[in-house]
């Protein structure tokens, strides 16, 4: 089993993890609706990516009154 040949100290740990932190996400605004969304992805509010519709957005529909 390998084990430490020298003590790693408090501050040399800390030094290899000092990239191991999150990052913030870098919200970009959608150009059709202006809601805020991922770079490079498919807006969710409204289904455009690139200035065209990739995804066809069904409105939304009231369950109670169809159900009954």
């Amino acid at each position: 089993m390998a084990v430490p040949q020298n003590k790693v100290t408090r501050s040399r740990r800390n030094m290899r993890r000092a990239h191991d932190s999150l990052v913030a996400a870098n919200p970009a605004e959608c150009q059709n609706c202006g809601e805020l969304k991922r770079p490079h992805h498919v807006c969710g509010a409204c289904g455009h990516y690139d200035d065209r519709e990739v995804i066809a957005m069904a409105d939304e529909v009231d369950l109670d009154d169809d159900a009954a």
